[in-house]
C-alpha cells in the first residue's frame, strides 16, 4: 500500500475488511493502528447510557483523532461499527465459541448495525458518515453455523456479528436495507466523492 506525496491518506485501522475495499477502488493509503483504548471508551459511554449510534460515533473519532495528532499534515480516516439488537449491542466476538453464540442469538431475528466513519486532519474532523444499516437474518440451523465457522475459522472474529457477507457470511441473510460497503466496514462511495473534492483522487 501506498500514499502520493501530494495528498497522503491513513487508515487508522488494521481491518483487512476496510483495506481491501479501499485498495479495491484503488485508493492509495497507509495503515497506521490507532490502538485505541476502545474497551474503556465503550465502558464509559455505556455506563452513561449513551445510544449506540454515539458510541460508534465516538470511537471513530478517538481513533482518528489519536493518529492525525501524530500526523497533523496527513488526513486520517477512521472507522467503527456497532451491532444492535433488541437493544443490546454487540462487540466483534473474541473467539469462535462466542462468535457461534452471537449467531445463535441473531437467528431470525432484524437487527441494526451503526457505520460510523470520519476524517481528520490537524486533529479538527473535516468529514464524516453515519449510516444505519438493518439486517435481517433467516433462521439457519446449527449445522450451518457449524460448517460457515469450520470453514472460516478465527476470520469470523474480525467482523462485528461474526458474519462474512462478502462471503459465505452471506447465506445467513434473508434481506439487508442499506448500503452493501458500509455493512463491509466503509460507506464507499460518499468517501470517495469526498477524496476527490480534496484532490486525492481524480475528478
Amino acid at each position: 500500500m501506498t500514499v502520493r506525496n501530494n495528498s497522503p491518506l491513513i487508515l487508522a485501522s488494521e481491518s483487512k475488511s476496510r483495506a481491501t475495499i479501499l485498495e479495491h477502488a484503488g485508493v492509495d493509503f497507509c495503515c497506521v493502528p490507532s490502538f485505541c483504548d476502545e474497551k474503556k471508551i465503550k465502558l464509559t459511554l455505556k455506563r452513561t447510557n449513551t445510544p449506540t449510534k454515539t458510541i460508534a460515533r465516538k470511537l471513530a473519532e478517538a481513533k482518528a483523532n489519536l493518529v492525525s495528532k501524530k500526523h497533523p499534515d496527513l488526513y486520517v480516516l477512521a472507522a467503527d461499527q456497532i451491532l444492535e439488537c433488541n437493544g443490546a449491542a454487540y462487540d466483534k466476538p473474541k473467539n469462535l465459541e462466542q462468535a457461534r453464540q452471537h449467531l445463535l442469538d441473531l437467528r431470525g431475528k432484524s437487527h441494526f448495525l451503526y457505520t460510523a466513519t470520519v476524517i481528520y486532519k490537524s486533529s479538527k474532523c473535516v468529514w464524516q458518515n453515519h449510516e444505519k444499516l438493518e439486517m435481517q437474518m433467516r433462521h439457519y440451523s446449527n449445522d450451518f453455523i457449524d460448517e460457515y465457522l469450520r470453514t472460516l475459522g478465527p476470520s469470523v472474529c474480525e467482523s462485528v456479528g461474526a458474519y462474512k457477507l462478502e462471503g459465505l457470511g452471506a447465506q445467513f441473510f434473508e434481506k439487508v436495507n442499506g448500503d452493501y460497503f458500509s455493512i463491509l466496514g466503509l460507506p464507499l462511495l460518499p468517501l470517495l466523492n469526498y477524496l476527490r473534492q480534496i484532490g486525492l483522487l481524480k475528478e
